[in-house]
């Protein structure tokens, strides 16, 4: 039976610790060649990569298994994993390979995939690459080895594609921004998008180190963010994570925007615009604020499961075009194929610029539902699912909610813990529902 080393976003985990090392990289490019080679002749990959220290090392070894099967290669150096996704489509290439781990701290790296359409790959796909993982070796000989070659300009491509998403009729002339770009893959990329089209740029988190990517910067840590907008009496803040797909925006009191409002925004511009929205999708844990706004415009929303691999299929079997989740990872397909900080963020002060209004105003009329999250540690080998006390409490709950709340409860994906969220309008009501909860989950 194979291994089983692709989780929900691709391959992660620690540098120097299995899967993680140059044999297994050079293992992973040989396999998914061989796997390419059997549908393209002479396929093309592109490979991309964040600012980590550690890229060079994989780089190298995927380029050499990659070449090894006789598959073409060409490297962008530096470049956000939607600007992959968005070269792969462009230069209509067999495959797009990022070496990031996203949000994660500069020890941890890993390999995302992306299809010739720009889109994340299937699980079948998945196992397919796994299963050849454990074949032996099949290199190719010295005519047919794969060529190398550096992708010139991408960061330039790149950079023009993410301004053709923002309307040819606006600009951001006399805003000023602050953009926060993790020191991570759009350091050189979002601080240039914002000033061509019209901004003044103040950029922090723009100069990587190898080691400093999401280090006390970017999206998963905007308080650095918020302290910069009002230091430079800046409009908004735009801070991305270290791969560049996910978003959180500041205004200049300081108030931090998350995913949900953001999505909210998205589908209101686009309402305002006359465009047909038929539906958005969100996430389990999207608050029910959001969900109730939509929902009173007319506009069906369904939620997934937490990730946005997750949203996307639910789009794509919908025929929908937004989505995301509170993290800051958006989709508007109408755009992109993949979550993109930069395009969301246009997306957003599209709005702003269109309506004249700023983002607390074009979200007066949404306020989130206060949540309540309690994390019960489960005893080993018990079913949660089998605790009558906990499914009578959470009818209970549920039934006094009604449509002024809603409950959530699931088990941790990563160590063995319930999660017992509560979201309703009155934060009161949110607590004393969640510990009512959690003290039937412990029996």
């Amino acid at each position: 039976m194979s291994r089983t080393y692709f989780g929900t976003d691709g391959i992660r985990g620690t540098v120097g610790q299995s899967p993680i090392t140059p044999d297994f990289m050079l293992r992973l490019g040989h396999s998914v060649g061989r796997v390419l080679k059997r549908s393209e002749a002479r396929p093309t990959v592109l490979i991309g990569k964040d600012t980590r220290i550690s890229g060079y090392m994989i780089e190298s070894a995927l380029e050499a298994g990659f070449a090894s099967a006789g598959v073409d290669v060409l490297m962008t150096g530096p470049l956000p994993t939607p600007g992959v996704a968005y070269m792969t489509r462009a230069l209509r290439l067999s495959l797009g390979v990022v070496i990031s781990a996203s949000h994660n701290p500069f020890d941890d790296n890993g390999i995302k995939f992306f299809s010739a359409r720009g889109e994340k790959l299937p699980d079948a796909w998945e196992l397919e690459v796994e299963a050849m993982l454990e074949q032996p070796a099949e290199w190719v000989d010295s005519a047919r080895l794969g060529k190398v070659r550096k992708l010139e300009d991408a960061r330039g491509r790149y950079i023009e594609f993410c301004k053709s998403t923002f309307s040819g009729e606006l600009s951001l002339k006399g805003m000023k921004l602050v953009v926060d770009a993790a020191h991570g893959a759009a350091s050189r990329v979002a601080p240039d998008v914002f000033h061509e089209l019209g901004a003044e740029v103040v950029a922090i988190g723009c100069s990587p180190d190898g080691m400093n990517i999401n280090a006390g910067v970017g999206a998963t840590a905007p308080g650095a963010l918020i302290e910069a907008v009002k230091a430079h009496q800046a409009d908004y803040g735009v801070a991305l994570d270290g791969d560049a797909d996910r978003l959180q925006l500041v205004d200049a009191s300081g108030r931090l925007y998350n995913g949900d409002e953001l999505l909210y925004v998205m589908v209101a511009d686009r309402l305002a615009q006359q465009q047909a929205v038929p539906g958005a999708v969100g996430t389990l844990m999207t608050n029910m604020a959001v969900e109730v706004a939509l929902k009173s415009r007319g506009v069906p929303f369904v939620r997934a499961k937490v990730g946005d691999r997750y949203i996307l299929e639910e789009l794509a079997a919908r025929g929908w075009q937004l989505g995301g989740e509170g993290s800051g990872h958006l989709l508007a397909l109408d755009k992109h194929t993949t979550g993109d900080g930069i395009v969301s963020a246009l997306q957003i002060l599209q709005a702003v610029r269109r309506t004249g209004q700023s983002l607390a105003e074009l979200l007066s009329g949404v306020t989130l539902f206060p949540q309540t999250l309690i994390n019960v540690r489960l005893a080993e080998g018990s079913d949660w699912k089998k605790n009558v006390m906990l499914a009578a409490a959470q009818e209970r709950v549920a039934s006094e909610l009604g449509g002024n709340g809603r409950v959530l409860i699931r088990a941790s994906g990563t160590e063995p813990v319930l999660r017992v969220m509560v979201e309703a309008r009155d934060a009161a009501v949110a607590r004393r529902s969640a510990e009512q909860l959690a003290e039937a989950a412990r029996g």
